[in-house]
């Protein structure tokens, strides 16, 4: 079984991931990865060389400073670069799962939705906590001002919707108890 884990900025989906691979379950960062593919991926270095120039790469080392330059300089490019990345990430996520020697795997993805990628799973887990945490966890972590997180949360998927589309929802608030709903999603998982 395939499971696709999501919530919003500061919701808390890698400390969830963390608790799966601590009962043995593999999962796939989407994030990390697309960054990892971004460099090895022959396809995407050809792609974003023609999208962005010569100077997506220079010496073979990707360019951050001028794929952000171009990725964030509007939607427009930030979809075009996700028309090159998101599909080779699908691919290589499929060849991953297929390559665990385990029952279930996990792809972590703050996009997962908006990208397609819950179309490579079977079920749906949104992490979700309430504005408030979320902002307060991400000004802490990223040691960003409030107004640069909300810009953040801005762009995302609105939480309502995520919640809507999800099969499963995990509450982080700091009350619940997140062992056990995880425990109690496993099991209905197994059970259907």
């Amino acid at each position: 079984m395939r499971i696709g884990i999501t919530g919003g900025i500061g919701s808390g989906k890698s400390y969830v991931c963390n608790l799966l691979r601590q009962r043995g379950i593999p999962v796939y960062n989407c994030d990390e990865e697309a960054k990892r593919l971004m460099v090895e991926s022959a396809t995407i270095r050809q792609q974003l060389s023609q999208l962005i120039g010569e100077d997506a790469y220079i010496n073979n080392v990707l360019n951050k400073p001028a794929v952000a330059r171009f990725l964030f300089a509007n939607a427009d490019n930030t979809a075009r670069i996700n028309r090159i990345v998101h599909p080779v990430v699908k691919q290589d996520f499929l060849q991953w799962a297929a390559s665990q020697p385990t029952d279930i795997v996990v792809q972590e993805s703050a996009i997962l939705f908006e990208s397609g990628f819950h179309t490579t799973v079977d079920k749906t887990i949104e992490v979700f906590a309430p504005k408030a945490i979320r902002l307060r966890r991400a000004m802490q972590r990223d040691r960003a001002t409030r107004k640069q997180i909300e810009a953040r949360m801005a762009q995302q998927m609105d939480e309502r919707k995520k919640r809507q589309l999800a099969d499963f929802i995990i509450r982080n608030d700091g009350i619940q108890d997140l062992p056990s709903q995880i425990d109690t999603i496993l099991y209905k998982m197994k059970e259907e």
